[in-house]
């Protein structure tokens, strides 16, 4: 579908000789003129940043809050996801390459073209609790977040995003008061990982912009998907683990199985035991809520308490909670608080 809406973007500052520094991620783009980022949806256009996809809208589903995955908020909740083309970063693992990776056509952006109005009022008449910015990183159509987030917080629903951590903290800024969750990915500890695999740099601004988020008050889940030979050894798991832990034992981890996808289809799915040693690890390093997805194995989904080991929510992975039984955020048994937003 041609583009109709070409929005000014938000978030970048000019620089010498017509070029812009977009601000939006981390990679911090200096864009010359009539050049695309590196996401290759923002564009300068005559010394001024403009967003390529705004109201473009690749990806709508309705979902469960806890496909994003987030656990521990407002669990059975739906949400409805929305999703653009693009991404800042190019992982070979990725699930939705159809979007993230589509070749850049500034006359043929194809999506649906759709006002943050009619995603609010669409949200609404499919009975969901919360819209969910997702399927792509949402630092790069953050305009159309901001102006969605509003509109929806007005309409009494949340707002969760689904980042790979990438964002600036000047981006976290604008997102602060009006996004209530964040699903963040913690991929790996390593810069060659997020350099070879990803296309991104460095490690140290997914740490920083994880960091800032809990600071800032957003409700956070990290996720690591655990590919074989590349980012689950024993080491490299405790890294992960221990730096949660030392940020704060109440961030849920989700440790996720890899299945082969796009340009890793020769490495092998995550073997079980590999998944067990993760979660193992997690638990030794004091995190208080571990979980196992991607796989058919609903005990490793479930919520128990930390204190008492009591079962406090049950989760099916096809059919969603099966029981809730958190009293007020409470532990039924020990009384225990269970964090979150229950």
């Amino acid at each position: 579908m041609t583009n109709t809406v070409v929005k000014k973007a938000i978030l970048w500052k000019p620089l010498e000789k017509g070029a812009v520094e977009c601000q939006a991620c981390n990679f911090r783009c200096k864009i010359s003129l009539g050049m695309l980022g590196n996401c290759r949806v923002r564009k300068n256009v005559d010394g001024e940043l403009f967003s390529l996809i705004y109201g473009e809208i690749s990806s709508v589903n309705i979902d469960p809050i806890e496909k994003k995955p987030l656990f521990h908020f407002y669990p059975g909740i739906r949400t409805y996801s929305i999703g653009t083309i693009g991404c800042n970063f190019k992982c070979l693992f990725c699930q939705n390459y159809d979007i993230s990776a589509a070749e850049p056509d500034e006359n043929n952006y194809f999506g649906n073209e759709i006002t943050p109005e009619e995603v609010v009022e669409n949200a609404k008449k499919y009975g969901c609790e919360a819209i969910a910015y997702t399927y792509n990183e949402p630092s790069i159509f953050i305009e159309f977040v901001i102006d969605t987030a509003k509109l929806a917080k007005k309409a009494g629903l949340k707002n969760v995003y689904v980042t790979n951590g990438y964002e600036t903290k000047e981006t976290l800024e604008k997102l602060k008061g009006l996004v209530d969750a964040m699903n963040i990915d913690l991929k790996s500890m390593s810069d060659e990982f997020y350099m070879k695999i990803c296309g991104a740099v460095k490690i140290e601004n997914v740490l920083e912009t994880i960091a800032w988020a809990h600071k800032m008050g957003f409700w956070i889940e990290l996720t690591t998907l655990l590919i074989p030979g590349h980012n689950d050894s024993e080491k490299e798991l405790k890294e992960i683990a221990k730096f949660i832990a030392d940020l704060d034992k109440n961030i849920p981890w989700h440790i996720s199985r890899f299945f082969p996808m796009h340009k890793m289809e020769n490495v092998p799915p995550t073997p079980l035991e590999t998944l067990m040693k993760a979660y193992k690890i997690g638990i030794d390093a004091g995190l208080k809520y571990v979980y196992v997805g991607n796989l058919d194995d609903n005990e490793h989904e479930n919520t128990v308490c930390p204190k008492c080991g009591e079962l406090v929510i049950e989760r099916d992975w096809r059919r969603g909670i099966m029981n809730n039984k958190l009293k007020k955020n409470k532990c039924p048994k020990c009384g225990e608080d269970i964090a979150g937003f229950f």
